[in-house]
């Protein structure tokens, strides 16, 4: 049954919203000059958009959040005792890993799934929610960051935590995490190094997606301010449980003090990737 609560007559009648965080926060301390944030930590909807009009189980999918990013995020944050920001609202409400002018911004179709609550979100359902959650969510990161970088006295380092699945249309993906980057490698040539140091990781470069996208939220914090960042992305079924979650918070503790200590001292190499894009919808 299609949720009715979708329709632009409800939706109107229900601007009246009732409270929803665009973010949250983990606190910590800013003189680590460590900031962590995770664009699709949660599946959220605020309640004048019921579903969607997408049945709940669609949800539960990659296509409406980040399965295990918020857990390992706010797990590594308490672990390091460093800031983190997350977001508060489903990707399929509106993308915050996106630019304002990206045409996937907010999806129509995801994976093979309708999603009739945005088929006719036009350009003022558009800023309604770039207003509401989009912009609030990076106005969260941007503080965080100044505070990070007013305390520490250096720029500070951004790491983005994202996750992928297993197979994406029938073909299994070999990456047990990869590293997602664009210009920068101050933090990336690190951390490859560490996550493939134990020899037991099958560790993408730029893999399972390119990290090159213009007005992405890494472009817009990392890129465009100068600031050292990566993207780390890691399969799904990996992080599924709660052991799964413990056992990469272990590993990313322990490699990243010193992939931001290393970074520090490295200049902006901007090495030449070689390669196209794999995706830049980045959604699986």
């Amino acid at each position: 049954m299609l949720d009715t609560r979708n329709s632009p007559d409800r939706r109107e009648d229900a601007r009246e919203e009732a409270p929803f965080a665009p973010f949250d926060t983990v606190e910590g301390d800013p003189s680590a000059g460590l900031v962590l944030i995770c664009d699709h930590a949660r599946n959220a909807l605020p309640p004048e958009y019921g579903t969607l009009g997408l049945p709940p189980a669609e949800l539960e999918r990659h296509i409406g959040y980040d399965i295990g990013a918020e857990a390992v995020t706010r797990g590594l944050a308490r672990r390091l005792g460093v800031p983190a920001v997350l977001s508060g609202f489903s990707r399929l409400l509106i993308d915050p890993n996106r630019g304002e002018d990206d045409p996937t911004l907010v999806m129509k179709l995801s994976d093979g799934a309708v999603v009739p609550g945005n088929a006719h979100a036009d350009a003022a359902e558009r800023e309604r929610r770039l207003t509401r959650f989009y912009r609030p969510y990076h106005t969260a990161i941007s503080q965080a960051v100044d505070r990070v970088e007013a305390a520490a006295g250096v720029p500070p380092a951004i790491v983005s935590i994202h996750s992928f699945t297993p197979a994406w249309k029938g073909v299994p993906r070999p990456w047990h995490v990869g590293v997602l980057w664009d210009r920068d490698d101050r933090l990336v040539i690190s951390l490859l190094a560490a996550l493939r140091a134990g020899g037991d990781l099958v560790v993408g470069d730029n893999e399972p997606y390119s990290g090159e996208l213009e007005g992405d939220t890494l472009n817009r914090h990392g890129t465009a301010r100068g600031l050292p960042h990566a993207l780390i992305e890691i399969r799904q079924d990996l992080i599924a449980d709660g052991e799964g979650v413990a056992a990469w918070i272990d590993r990313f503790a322990a490699i990243l003090p010193g992939v931001v200590a290393q970074g520090r001292q490295r200049e902006v190499g901007g090495r030449e990737m070689g390669r196209t894009p794999k995706s830049r919808s980045r959604t699986p």
